[in-house]
């Protein structure tokens, strides 16, 4: 493993933390007093800090791995990356010698790092025997089980949603979260976990507001419209059948070879519930000029694994999943450390993006959004709402609720200034969503989430 070349930014650190306390915490230990014994080396950083105890905490991370950095602490805390962990690379990125680059790593260090990157291409080789020898036969009577239990839950809800008409919309505010919250759970045994999520989302309409019946009935139908996909998936092209089956839930084929790239960094954002933290990172291809899309999971209260930093690009390869106006992709190999990018993403204006969003919908009329650049635009209040304005063009996007409850709003409106400004984010039918922005002369990407 060599040295990894590109120190992250405070705001690249801190973009790994897995809640808010944890960037508070580690913040405060991103300076030189609490720690001894600190050093680089070997694509790795360690240091001892000083804690309430009479032994200082052993901190190391990994920033060689192929998945993204990794953290191993002796404090008994079970966040990762732990404050410690944080506070070690805050220090590290600051560059100001507190980390000095070392021969070889404590044996306290090197030990746990040999052992992990042996534990990592030991299971490299196992993935990679074990894709050759997997039984094809087995794989396709668990993908038709599988299948059968998804068709009797469509089958199921097709039958609820017909109850619900029949009886008339007033019947979902009265019944509250309870008939969703049951429905929901039987699409989870139907092992259907996006007809679930869709379900829950039903839910919460009735209680949203002036005008609830409209969008109830919008979402229903859109549930009908994939319920339907499945039980006639044997009629679809291809690529739409692909796309319902990722709607539902169900793992998707990679489509063709590996695209090898020098992919971007867009963003990266966290969303989570009670059970499971997802890391969406997006990616923009210098010579292919494709957007991408990485998930990456994480146990509720963990933070997932991946994490990429974001503005600078990496030399890797992508694998895309088959469907119709799909985005989604995974990460191959990487080929080079992340190193600082001169290029960013053309932009577009407003009026195309919401063109954009409109023909993806041709293909998959259950995308929520797309993700899009807009070239020149100044964020302007709108009474109480956001938007933002062509700087050449008389048009504009709102912002969605989502951005406007983040604290990335007010930086990006700080970092226009009232001039106009890049920005990177998500486009549909709910607004616009800024997730990275970048000032109109030269400058490094702002995260704005």
């Amino acid at each position: 493993m060599t040295e990894q070349g590109v120190r992250r930014t405070a705001d690249q650190v801190l973009a790994l933390a897995p809640d808010a306390a944890s960037r508070k915490a580690g913040s405060k230990l991103g300076a030189a007093g609490p720690w001894s014994e600190a050093g680089s080396g070997e694509g790795a950083v360690w240091g001892l800090c000083k804690g309430s105890g009479s032994k200082p905490y052993q901190t190391v991370v990994d920033l060689a791995g192929a998945a993204g950095p990794a953290y191993k602490c002796s404090c008994p805390s079970r966040k990762f990356p732990c404050k410690h962990a944080l506070g070690l690379l805050l220090l590290w990125a600051g560059g100001d010698g507190s980390v000095p680059a070392s021969a070889q790593p404590p044996d306290w260090a090197g030990q746990w790092l040999a052992g992990r990157r042996s534990r990592a291409e030991t299971k490299r080789v196992q993935q990679a025997e074990g894709g050759a020898a997997a039984d094809p036969e087995a794989a396709r009577r668990r993908a038709e089980r599988r299948a059968e239990r998804v068709t009797a839950g469509a089958t199921e809800l097709e039958r609820r949603l017909t109850d619900l008409l029949r009886g008339g919309l007033a019947s979902a505010e009265q019944a509250g979260y309870a008939l969703w919250d049951e429905t929901a759970a039987r699409m989870v045994d139907a092992q259907a976990p996006g007809l679930a999520a869709r379900v829950r989302e039903l839910g919460a309409i009735p209680a949203s507001g002036a005008g609830w019946p409209v969008r109830l009935l919008e979402e229903c139908a859109l549930l009908h419209l994939l319920d339907q996909g499945w039980l006639h998936r044997d009629r679809l092209p291809d690529a739409l059948a692909a796309t319902v089956r990722t709607r539902l839930g169900l793992p998707a084929a990679v489509e063709g070879p590996p695209l090898r790239d020098r992919w971007l960094v867009l963003a990266q954002y966290d969303t989570a519930d009670a059970k499971l933290t997802t890391r969406r990172i997006w990616l923009h291809g210098a010579g292919s000029g494709h957007t991408r899309l990485l998930l990456s999971y994480g146990a509720a209260g963990r933070a997932p694994e991946l994490a990429l930093p974001v503005g600078l690009a990496l030399d890797a390869e992508l694998s895309v999943h088959a469907g119709a106006g799909q985005s989604r992709a995974t990460l191959g190999e990487r080929f080079a450390a992340p190193a600082p990018a001169a290029f960013r993403p053309p932009g577009v204006t407003t009026g195309e993006a919401a063109a954009r969003y409109g023909e993806a919908l041709r293909d998959d009329p259950w995308l929520e959004s797309v993700p899009v650049t807009l070239d020149r635009v100044t964020p302007v209040p709108d009474g109480d709402l956001w938007q933002l304005a062509d700087a050449d063009a008389d048009s504009a996007l709102p912002l969605s609720r989502t951005a406007r409850s983040r604290p990335g709003l007010w930086r990006l409106v700080a970092l226009s200034g009232g001039a106009p400004v890049t920005v990177f984010g998500e486009c549909g039918h709910r607004g616009f969503t800024p997730l990275t922005a970048w000032p109109e002369d030269a400058g490094e990407a702002v995260p704005l989430c």
